[in-house]
């Protein structure tokens, strides 16, 4: 039976209901398929293809030509899920028409249902005019991948009673903007769980405790495809990486014995 297409109708349910939203990355269409057919609410074509596909230390390098590629790939793959997808790095916050440029270009040649900025308060004009133009927007605060220089590395933020305020004065910003939904990424599990309390849209967190509206996971971490990176949120659900290895040594070991192929693999 085929499901029915997700909206942004459909997470706005899921948040006035109570029920937290799932949302897991995903960069190509194998990968869409098989996770929309797992039900999550929400695909994120995120930047951080640049690490877990491209092999960066920073998502900075990612272009916006790679991330309307990999969107494309992923609506084709999972035509009826909701795909948000990441504006990377470059790709706004500088002149405004610029960022709704992009942000047209991951709409219409990727077929997203969303895009993703990073930002707070400096974001709030292109915000408003992406709301404007009938492009959903979700915002992402705390640890913002694209600032990972400014920051000193992947650090939690919010720590200080300065920095929780501002959190919320961004969170409060986006949300007056028009932005439908915020990602909250590595800050305080209470300060997460107020953030999620004082907006009337729905909290994605990573790493930030289980008072967020719903939840975020990179889909090659989830799944264990990377034994190197081990931060402390993480929850491996499998452990694919050496399920790959083992698999690929018995076909290498198979072909190098001559059992395969046999016979009921030939024409």
């Amino acid at each position: 039976m085929k499901s029915k297409k997700k909206t942004l109708h459909t997470l706005r349910q899921l948040h006035q209901s109570g029920t937290p939203i799932t949302m897991v990355t995903a960069y190509d269409a194998t990968f869409a398929r098989l996770l929309a057919q797992a039900e999550v609410d929400a695909l994120l074509v995120g930047d951080s293809l640049g690490n877990v596909v491209q092999g960066h230390e920073t998502t900075l390098p990612v272009s916006i030509d790679e991330l309307v590629y990999h969107t494309r790939c992923v609506t084709r793959g999972a035509p009826g899920a909701f795909v948000v997808a990441d504006l990377p790095f470059g790709a706004y916050g500088g002149e405004l028409d610029e960022g709704i440029r992009n942000a047209v270009r991951l709409m219409k040649e990727g077929g997203a249902s969303s895009v993703k900025l990073e930002g707070g308060r400096p974001m709030v004009e292109l915000v408003r005019r992406l709301v404007a133009m009938g492009i959903p927007v979700m915002g992402h605060l705390g640890m913002t991948p694209q600032s990972v220089h400014q920051f000193g590395g992947h650090r939690v933020q919010g720590r200080s009673e300065a920095a929780a305020a501002a959190l919320l004065a961004d969170a409060r910003a986006l949300a007056e903007a028009g932005a439908w939904g915020v990602v909250l990424e590595l800050i305080p599990a209470a300060l997460a769980a107020e953030l999620t309390v004082a907006l009337d849209i729905p909290t994605i967190g990573i790493g930030s405790g289980q008072g967020c509206a719903g939840q975020v996971l990179v889909s090659y971490d989830l799944l264990g495809l990377n034994d190197e990176f081990s931060p402390r949120f993480l929850k491996r659900y499998e452990r694919l990486g050496e399920r790959v290895r083992q698999a690929v040594r018995s076909y290498a070991d198979e072909v190098r014995a001559g059992q395969y192929p046999t016979a009921e693999h030939a024409h």
